[in-house]
């Protein structure tokens, strides 16, 4: 069968492997259709091994090269014994963290913290950007029409992004900056507005993402783009609330620049929230975190059990997860059409996913 494998850096092939065996208790065989690719994923194609296993990874053995893709949907190809809450051909959508279970944040329901992890698509024999891949029941979350299999592969990011928001405790008619339109900004800037916010300030130096960004609010609330090579963006958000501050920033560039803005554009006792994840040491204005009473919190994936609800958000219309799609290529043009485009400069893509099986 085909897969998608990271050898080393910049060495990505569609390899021919072996297909897996029939699912053993508690797992499910799972033929995926549609998969996204992460920031985590160009990091990796860019700079890795980072979180792939350059050695056989302590909780689920597994070693370069790897299968990628770990936001992905699938339609279900056989269950094994005992698990009923699947069935043949039905889609569905997968949480991809694979948590030991005995660790102290496991036991205490901190299976994203725990301190083993593993994650389908990065750290185990399988992933998405497979003709096949075995997983954990548990993983599996079913999804029902009229969901379609790009929206149930955005549910993963979608998690990420809420997870933001929600560690930020936004209030209905509140104000939020976003910094980053990529595919976790603009999430967080959807999920935003469908979560109440009365406005959604994005800075976002790209002027093609900053485009797309704009047409996220349609239907949802107001969005206000806004280049911060060009427009002081502190004063925007001072003008736009009377001198008061946004209340809740969210981070999504990993910039230090774009950490920093929140700080400075958030109202004192606002709340800042880094998402995204910075890939080298980001200096900060710490005294201000002081003046200002300001809560700067950090976040890391997302509540594995919170995956059904945001399941049932989108399914509900509220939250349109396929305005962020910018691009979709077969999996043979997954390196160049996908992972490629994505790390060049000026090509404006946003979220690119990768059709497995038509």
């Amino acid at each position: 069968m085909r897969a998608l494998r990271f050898h080393q850096a910049r060495e990505l092939c569609v390899d021919e492997v072996p297909e897996p065996g029939p699912p053993g208790p508690g797992e499910v065989l799972l033929q995926p259709v549609m998969c996204g690719i992460c920031g985590t994923d160009l990091h990796e194609y860019t700079d890795g091994p980072i979180v792939t296993p350059a050695s056989r990874h302590p909780l689920t053995g597994a070693k370069l090269p790897q299968i990628m893709g770990h936001e992905f949907a699938a339609l279900v190809a056989a269950a094994g014994p005992d698990v009923t809450h699947v069935r043949k051909g039905g889609l569905c959508t997968v949480m991809p963290l694979i948590s030991c279970g005995h660790c102290h944040e496991c036991v205490r329901g901190q299976n994203h913290l725990c301190r083993t992890m593993a994650c389908t698509g990065l750290s185990s024999a399988w992933g998405g950007l497979a003709d096949l891949a075995i997983v954990s029941a548990r993983q599996v979350v079913p999804v029902a029409e009229p969901m379609t299999a790009q929206q149930a592969a955005l549910i993963e990011p979608t998690a990420v992004a809420a997870y933001g928001v929600d560690r930020g405790r936004l209030q209905p008619g509140q104000i939020v900056l976003i910094t980053g339109a990529g595919p976790i900004g603009s999430l967080a800037t959807m999920y935003s507005l469908a979560a109440g916010a009365r406005r959604v300030v994005v800075s976002e130096p790209d002027p093609v993402r900053r485009e797309r960004a704009a047409s996220l609010g349609e239907g949802l609330g107001e969005i206000i783009t806004v280049d911060p090579s060009a427009v002081p963006v502190t004063e925007l958000v001072n003008d736009l609330t009377g001198g008061i501050g946004a209340d809740l920033a969210v981070e999504c560039a990993g910039h230090e620049s774009a950490l920093n803005l929140c700080i400075d554009a958030v109202r004192p006792a606002g709340t800042v929230v880094q998402t995204a994840l910075h890939i080298r040491p980001a200096a900060i204005r710490a005294e201000t975190l002081a003046l200002k009473d300001l809560t700067l919190i950090g976040t890391w994936c997302y509540p594995v059990q919170d995956f059904p609800r945001v399941v049932g958000l989108v399914a509900s219309g509220r939250l349109p997860v396929e305005r962020v799609i910018s691009s979709v290529v077969p999996l043979e043009s997954a390196v160049t059409g996908g992972f490629d485009r994505l790390i060049t400069r000026g090509t404006g893509e946003v979220k690119v996913l990768i059709e497995v099986a038509a």
